[in-house]
């Protein structure tokens, strides 16, 4: 069995479900591109960059745009979906989540945030979760984006333990890619077609226990 030292949560569908605002805040940009970006389309932006995210909305629209301009779209987009966050409260952290970090915490596990999102510290803020964390690795930290293993491998580092005695947490199959080949361990949000290769899938933290931990 695993000796579990830390768990690393991703934030964005695992902590807290942004998602739904970076889709309206997507899909209000593509609307003045002139067409439409479904929730389907949304799928494909799971867990990837800001610009990897642009890309894949261009290519849904059919569009081509210079360098320069899909900067400009990006840092748009960003603050369209900014405006949304602003208003969070604690009221949106998911369910379990709180309940599960206590009880990790209180036995002795460290615990960090590898998010690609380059906003994590503010979410963190208005959540008031900031101190639920050991480490905080987010986009302002990493050079690559998931699946490459960085952001969590840097988690590992900061919290001063093994990888292979971390497990993560994540909802989008390019963060589990990344987990495992990061070596941890990956316990998956959400339903199991979508997160292949986790070692265990479950829906959400409600009624997750640290027992069920262990048998990952």
């Amino acid at each position: 069995m695993t000796k579990i030292e830390a768990c690393i949560f991703d934030l964005d569908g695992v902590i807290v479900d942004t998602a739904r605002y970076h889709y309206l805040a997507w899909r209000e940009m593509a609307a003045e591109l002139g067409f439409n970006f479904t929730i389907e389309d949304n799928e494909r932006l799971k867990g990837v960059s800001r610009m990897r995210s642009l890309e894949i909305m261009l290519e849904v629209g059919g569009i081509t745009l210079d360098e320069a301009h899909k900067l400009e779209l990006a840092e748009r987009k960003n603050r369209d979906y900014l405006s949304y966050i602003e208003k969070m409260t604690p009221n949106e952290i998911l369910p379990g989540v709180i309940d599960f970090l206590n009880s990790v915490r209180s036995k002795g596990i460290k615990t960090a945030i590898g998010s690609a999102s380059k906003n994590t510290p503010m979410i963190l803020d208005k959540l008031q979760l900031t101190s639920y964390f050991d480490a905080i690795i987010d986009g302002n930290k990493v050079s690559e984006a998931k699946p490459n293993p960085e952001v969590f491998l840097k988690g590992a580092y900061e919290l001063g333990v093994s990888p292979s005695n971390c497990i993560v947490f994540e909802d989008a199959a390019a963060g589990v890619e990344a987990a495992l080949r990061g070596g941890m361990k990956c316990v998956g949000i959400g339903q199991p077609e979508n997160l292949p290769g986790a070692n265990l899938v479950v829906p959400g933290f409600d009624h997750f226990t640290l027992e069920m931990l262990h048998k990952v």
